[in-house]
């Protein structure tokens, strides 16, 4: 899974028949370490319901698709948890 930020979202009047129902967002990677976005923003099937302004967990590739039960859809990204909070531990490197 990556952690992604929700930038925006991406209207398609005529979509694939197994994308119907489904809202699709543009979300970019996110950086916990740097704590801001990172690389080029994606669109990404939103299974959920998050908004823009949301952290969420992003799956990619196959898991995504397997999340359509078996649909032959074309799904390379989605969204499957809105993130509420995270922390993290840094370690300094000793100075030796």
């Amino acid at each position: 899974m990556k952690l992604a930020k929700v930038i925006g979202s991406c209207v398609s009047t005529i979509k694939e028949s197994g994308l119907k129902g489904y809202k699709m967002l543009l979300v970019q990677d996110f950086s916990i370490i740097d704590n801001n976005t990172v690389d080029c923003p994606y669109i990404a099937v939103d299974l959920i319901g998050a908004g823009e302004g949301d952290m969420v967990c992003i799956v990619n590739g196959s898991p995504a698709r397997e999340l359509f039960n078996q649909q032959k859809v074309p799904v390379d990204s989605a969204i499957v948890a809105i993130v509420d909070s995270f922390s993290i531990s840094v370690c300094k490197e000793d100075n030796k």
